[in-house]
């Protein structure tokens, strides 16, 4: 979830382009059928993260616009709303929320773009918080050195020694990018939105040629060679995905290096989800899990769920978006349906937050000068260190990043009043041993088989730690998972195979929103089409 990730590689920043969707004209659009010539249709979205809330909006939108009567549901097991999307605060104080999951999106996400301006929320740049102390914002570490360092500003002679050590790798690799961008944006207008099957779409964009090989042999068919996918790519495509250039496929590779106008929405980026099911007037059952779905007789759908562990009710729909991944909901269906999705594994991701009054020690990592340490370091594995496509392929470094956040006020109390806020992503739960040496303080023995909560208040005075299923492996493939799982049965995570971010999530739940408008334009048997793409 490159938005999962929500770290900024600012590598490239000077030479990228700003990447736009042309807006469609709509002074021609075809009317729409009268009101009375529609049904009410009750429709059911399990999942309240980005692409169950977006679908909720965009149905209620293309609604409102066919003055069609339409029952919403959205039902989410989780207490909140936002999926991976979702913050905590730092000492408990909401004036200090951190992004847990997804941190950031970008310019090119027009979906989430639109959606802030319409629901009137607040955006920010990413990184805007960092407290700029040290030399250095970025720094890509291998486990025994850092490969690239870099300033909190490239002027153009910092761009130049960039070109001098890598050649003519970086603008390539901007020029692939854009390229790649730009067909996969056709997916947003007609006439290739909306989709019925991905599979379809990605092979007329020409995108295959991206998604069906790794990163590294994406980069190398296309002239990329030497140390800059090693030192920058890869260490873009782990702080993102968990995974390095051997194992993720070439099109999550590009998206990674699209990082052109970062940003966040201020105190959570849930709230463009939260807002988006507030403006599509859905009911929100939220703590309730579906356990089975079961297709009758007029080929309506009764779902069966339970609302915090308690009994089980009955509810009937005319249609149902299954919004998560389809294998770990553990809906029962019955009968089966015709399109299975693939079961697809995902990323076991360990995200650490906590604050401490403490700098990263420059003695974990071979500095002498405080000042040195990067705020933000990302890893990569050596030069002469080859994991092809193993899961395990943290390497060395043993973490994905670590990130100085911003910096908070401790409350009343304690020996320090300013505290250093910071995220780690690491494929292991981190000990107290490490976590100790990364902040250079007394570590005691029995540290070694210890966890954040051993060290001392003192040195970590708040810490969350949380395990997410983030992302799918990235594998290389050339089809992807069904849209229209069985009549009136649809699926939105078949997307994550090919993009993971909250923006594809999100198109995908647009895609499926416009499909079901299409899909009763059909029933009511007329020719007639709603514009759709603005």
């Amino acid at each position: 979830m490159r938005s999962f990730g929500g770290m900024l590689l600012y590598v490239l920043l000077l030479v990228l382009e700003s990447i736009c969707v042309t807006g469609v004209d709509t002074k021609d659009q075809v009317p729409l059928k009268p009101a009375d010539e529609w049904t009410s249709r009750n429709v059911a979205i399990i999942g309240a993260g980005s692409a169950g809330s977006s679908t909720a909006y965009y149905l209620r939108r293309f609604a409102e616009i066919s003055d069609l009567s339409l029952n919403i549901t959205v039902f989410e097991s989780n207490s909140y709303v936002g999926g991976r999307s979702t913050t905590v605060n730092v000492f408990g104080d909401p004036s200090y929320p951190i992004e847990l999951g997804a941190s950031i999106f970008v310019s090119v996400n027009h979906n989430l773009m639109n959606a802030a301006k319409e629901l009137d929320l607040k955006v920010s740049g990413a990184g805007g918080e960092r407290p700029k102390e040290n030399h250095n914002m970025l720094g890509v570490w291998d486990g025994d050195r850092f490969v690239y360092l870099q300033g909190h500003s490239l002027s153009w002679w910092d761009m130049a020694k960039l070109l001098w050590r890598y050649g003519l790798a970086p603008i390539r690799t901007q020029s692939l990018m854009k390229n790649t961008v730009d067909r996969f944006l056709s997916l947003y207008t007609p006439p290739y939105f909306p989709f019925a099957s991905l599979s379809s779409v990605v092979a007329e964009l020409d995108l295959l040629q991206a998604t069906a090989v790794t990163g590294a042999q994406f980069l190398e068919n296309n002239g990329i060679s030497g140390s800059f996918p090693n030192d920058i790519i890869q260490a873009s495509t782990r702080v993102n995905y968990g995974q390095n250039l051997g194992l993720i496929h070439g099109l999550e590779t590009m998206v990674c290096m699209a990082t052109d106008g970062a940003v966040s929405i201020e105190d959570g980026n849930w709230r463009i989800f939260s807002g988006m099911i507030d403006s599509s007037r859905a009911h929100l059952s939220l703590n309730t899990t579906v356990t089975s779905i079961k297709r009758n007789n007029d080929d309506t759908l009764t779902l069966s769920y339970a609302s915090n562990g308690g009994s089980v009710s009955d509810q009937t729909f005319d249609e149902v978006v299954i919004a998560a991944p389809f294998h770990s909901s553990n809906i029962e269906v019955s009968p089966s349906l015709e399109h299975i999705p693939d079961e697809v594994p995902y990323v076991k991701l360990y995200v650490t937050l906590f604050a401490s009054p403490h700098k990263i020690s420059p003695r974990r990592f071979n500095l002498s000068d405080q000042r040195d340490v990067p705020e933000m370091i990302l890893t990569t594995l050596p030069p002469d260190l080859d994991l092809g496509s193993r899961k395990d392929g943290v390497g060395p470094a043993g973490f994905w990043s670590i990130s100085l956040l911003r910096v908070v006020e401790a409350p009343a109390g304690g020996p320090h009043q300013l505290h250093y806020v910071y995220k780690v992503f690491s494929p292991e739960r981190l000990t107290a041993d490490f976590l100790a040496s990364v902040l250079g303080v007394e570590a005691p023995k029995y540290f070694k088989n210890g966890t954040i909560g051993d060290i001392s208040g003192n040195d970590i005075s708040w810490f969350h730690e949380k395990t997410w299923f983030s992302y799918p492996y990235e594998y290389p493939r050339q089809t992807f998972e069904d849209i229209r799982l069985a009549r009136n049965v649809w699926y939105t995570g078949g997307i994550e195979s090919f993009i993971s971010t909250m923006e594809t999530s999100s198109l995908m739940g647009k895609n499926v929103a416009s499909l079901l408008m299409d899909d009763w334009y059909d029933s009511l048997q007329t020719n007639r089409q709603l514009d759709r793409s603005g």
